[in-house]
């Protein structure tokens, strides 16, 4: 049988239970194609697998890694979109950190002439997150305004640059005043050090107005907050809890100021919502990469075999944009 190296996760730790191996290469089940790997992207919902605070799905990959980019190199069953040898970039359930990963036909996109293979391996996780939550869920328009939690993460490099295209006006908040101008040279109209009272600067910002959705991967102590800036028909968009579940909240906010909150993560969608997921962003944002307008922003890459390295940047949250390995 086929042998291939790939990253397992020991044990629930810390960067270093991230281990190199050699395992068979995965069989292509119905309508899933076999990617030959040449770069995947490293998410914080990797981190959170590595930790033992992701639970899988019984039918995901027990290796980490939600997107690829790559040729394919075998078809399962049923599966007639892609060509023996074609590059495309796509969204796992789970096993990108290897040399072959099988993955849904319908959750491939081919990979645009404009990029790289790193750049294209960052586009599934971020893509597929940003343009779902707040284009399909959040109906985000040209002429609102936009706060971004995180405006120099893969996550937030994204929506900042998929708003700017949309005639939307972005607030983000970042760490450092470093990553702020950062947020600011990728099109955000402000950026605020979110060390200081950013409630009130967005307030400031938005001469009292306050915003129309606000992306927040944060949560715990900023939910209240988000609600609090949020303008009316604003709508909350939680993708994540850096900063735990759990809030006590003052909701009268919601009432008075008809506000929706919503929120979504990928990894339990079903095939079919990732599927139709996939075919908006191939119409809507798929020719905003063929012509440059927008771009994944790479930190920087390391081997397959420095997974643990890449792990431990992430974590540090120095990095501005995404970290990719590079497999091929």
């Amino acid at each position: 049988m086929q042998q291939m190296k790939a990253i397992q996760i020991e044990k629930p730790g810390g960067p270093e239970v991230l281990t190199l191996v050699n395992l068979p290469v995965p069989e292509p089940r119905e309508r899933e194609i076999l990617v030959k790997v040449a770069a995947a992207g490293v998410n914080r919902p990797d981190v959170l697998q590595r930790q033992g605070k992701y639970p899988l799905p019984p039918d995901a990959s027990p290796l980490p890694g939600l997107e690829v980019a790559g040729e394919v190199a075998a078809r399962g069953s049923n599966a007639g979109r892609w060509n023996i040898g074609e590059t495309v970039m796509a969204l796992t359930h789970g096993g990108g950190y290897a040399e072959y990963c099988r993955v849904h036909e319908a959750h491939c996109l081919p990979m645009p002439d404009a990029l790289t293979l790193p750049m294209a391996a960052a586009v599934p996780e971020t893509f597929f997150t940003v343009h779902y939550n707040l284009f399909m869920r959040a109906n985000l328009a040209a002429g609102e305004t936009l706060l971004v939690h995180g405006g120099s993460s893969g996550i937030g490099t994204t929506a900042i640059q998929l708003a700017k295209a949309k005639k939307i006006s972005v607030i983000a908040t970042a760490g450092s005043d470093e990553k702020c101008r950062f947020c600011e040279r990728l099109g955000a109209a402000h950026a605020v050090n979110y060390r200081t009272d950013w409630q009130q600067a967005v307030m400031r910002l938005t001469n009292d107005r306050g915003v129309d959705v606000v992306l927040d991967m944060v949560a715990g102590a900023y939910a209240q907050k988000n609600i609090n800036v949020l303008a009316r028909d604003g709508r909350y968009v939680i993708i994540g809890f850096l900063q735990g579940w759990k809030a006590e909240l003052d909701l009268r906010p919601v009432l008075s100021k008809r506000l929706i909150v919503t929120g979504s993560t990928l990894r339990p969608q079903t095939a079919e919502e990732k599927a139709a997921i996939a075919t908006s962003l191939e119409f809507e944002v798929l020719p905003l990469l063929e012509s440059g307008e927008i771009k994944p922003v790479i930190h920087t890459t390391f081997p397959l075999a420095k997974a643990a390295e890449a792990h431990a940047l992430m974590e540090s949250s120095r990095h501005m944009g995404k970290i990719v390995l590079d497999v091929g």
